[in-house]
């Protein structure tokens, strides 16, 4: 089996073009302090953060695993997988 392959591998390169982007590690390093955030929360946190633009970066976190979501009734929660984020950004939990 070839390196590139390898299921974490693909993990990973999920993970890193997900943080790519700067608004998304913003986003990250703030659902590490602040544990399930609704996207309405978030934005406000976020100066100058379209909401179809917050949906559009939240989706690629969630995507790759670094983001696990609860619905409550209409609303979404965010929170950040801490075990994934372990493994691949422990950058986000310090």
């Amino acid at each position: 089996m070839m390196i590139e392959d390898k299921p974490e591998v693909r993990q990973a390169v999920k993970v890193y073009k997900a943080l790519g982007e700067p608004t998304r590690i913003k986003i990250a390093m703030l659902l590490t302090e602040e544990k399930n955030m609704c996207c309405s929360e978030i934005m406000s946190m976020l100066e100058s953060v379209a909401g179809s633009t917050l949906s559009h970066h939240l989706k690629q976190l969630t995507d790759c695993g670094l983001l696990t979501t609860r619905k409550d009734g209409t609303y979404i929660y965010y929170s950040v997988n801490r075990e994934l984020a372990q493994k691949y950004a422990p950058y986000l939990l310090e």
